[in-house]
């Protein structure tokens, strides 16, 4: 029998941050994940846009400081309406960081180096056990801990136990907590690009029909400027697009960005995921609180997937520690019913956020399009508008 004050389900960027941060709190920790430790050199170089205030429990976890160096600063989120009769811009909307209380909107770094930066930190903390090729098969909360049975037959009592297995999340169905999942006959082709024209760290956006074609700052590779690309377009098209040749793929992602880095050459392989959008029921049961994609699912816009979950990961924090604090039940069920009423309306309301924005870069008629680029241009030139979608983008 081993007994801890958390134990987190979920090795991945989510749940390593989540013990990082708890564990600077004084908990002692037990993660497990089903993956082996070495996660070996690879040639994955998707990123994560880390925002405010996200990065600052990154920093309270001790691990911003190796994580940083490896990103790219976000100084302008660009967004361009390419929605005309024309593949042309006829709106640019720039939102600047300065006009941000930090003066930058985040920082876009590689998963691979963001988990390496995590791992280290973790191999350093004495109060975390971080076990490898290990998944829970059985769970049981009660009144005093949450019982967990792992894959290698061992038993682990924690005061609170945390689901960060993802968006099929065994831990949730153990718990019988319910989900609504719905798709959009959409996929995002993920991959790096080099270019000509330097990104000047501007993330930039662009809609025309489909779904948002991304651009995201990352530091220069083999001296060339280099970004990381997120193409939103519908499923089909992202298999036509994923059969082409590297070349071939170059010539059309030139062509989709209307030339506005030069000339694009694929610097990477890629991946293609389905679109989906995912909320559970409740974010809570006895002993277990939800965080990351065992709590929320939205599509890559705004780049507010991590970011969220690393609200969820802080939200728990404060809780625990003030619980601690005064010698009180970390798991306790009041506790974990604040952690809900706090996170389950943010979390509906910005899913159903993206949602919605999501549905409105799919447009096809030119009538809604049309409308798309109203609003674009609303929010652009009146200022209490742009505020708000400046607040909103960073996650405040």
């Amino acid at each position: 029998m081993i007994e801890t004050d958390i134990l987190i389900a979920g090795g991945g960027i989510a749940g390593m941050s989540a013990a990082a941060r708890f564990a600077a709190d004084g908990h002692q920790i037990v993660i497990v994940d089903p993956a082996p430790s070495d996660i070996g050199e690879g040639t994955d170089l998707r990123t994560t846009a880390f925002l405010e205030p996200g990065i600052e429990t990154l920093k309270k976890a001790g691990v911003w400081d190796a994580i940083k160096p490896t990103g790219a600063e976000l100084r302008v989120m660009r967004i361009v309406d390419a929605g005309g009769a024309e593949r042309t811009p006829r709106e640019t909307a720039d939102f600047d960081g300065s006009e941000t209380k930090n003066g930058f909107f985040g920082w876009n770094v590689s998963n691979k180096a963001a988990r390496v930066a995590l791992m280290a930190r973790l191999a350093e903390l004495d109060n975390v056990d971080f076990r490898f090729s290990t998944t829970v098969t059985a769970f049981k909360g009660t009144s005093r801990y949450g019982e967990v049975t792992l894959s290698e037959g061992q038993t682990v009592r924690a005061k609170v136990v945390i689901a960060a297995d993802g968006r099929n999340s065994s831990l949730r169905d153990m718990a019988g907590i319910k989900h609504k999942r719905w798709a959009y006959d959409q996929s995002a082709l993920v991959f790096v690009v080099t270019h000509n024209k330097p990104h000047d760290n501007i993330s930039t956006e662009i809609h025309r029909t489909g779904g948002p074609l991304t651009l995201v700052p990352m530091p220069d590779l083999d001296g060339k400027p280099c970004s990381s690309v997120v193409w939103m377009v519908p499923a089909a098209r992202a298999d036509e697009l994923n059969a082409m040749s590297d070349e071939a793929l170059s010539a059309e992602i030139t062509h989709d960005t209307m030339n506005l880095f030069g000339p694009l050459t694929v610097a990477s392989p890629r991946a293609v995921w389905p679109m989906i959008s995912q909320v559970p029921s409740r974010l809570i049961a006895a002993r277990l609180a939800l965080i990351a994609e065992s709590a929320h699912v939205v599509p890559p816009i705004g780049a507010q997937g991590l970011n969220m979950s690393l609200h969820d990961i802080e939200t728990l924090a404060e809780l625990m520690a003030k619980a601690k604090l005064h010698n009180e039940d970390i798991g306790a069920t009041p506790l974990l019913k604040s952690y809900e009423r706090r996170q389950l309306p943010k979390t509906v309301m910005r899913v159903g956020g993206i949602d919605l924005l999501n549905r409105a870069s799919m447009f096809e008629p030119k009538t809604l399009r049309d409308l798309r680029y109203a609003g674009l241009t609303a929010i652009n030139r009146i200022g209490p508008l742009r505020k708000l979608a400046i607040k909103v983008g960073v996650g405040k």
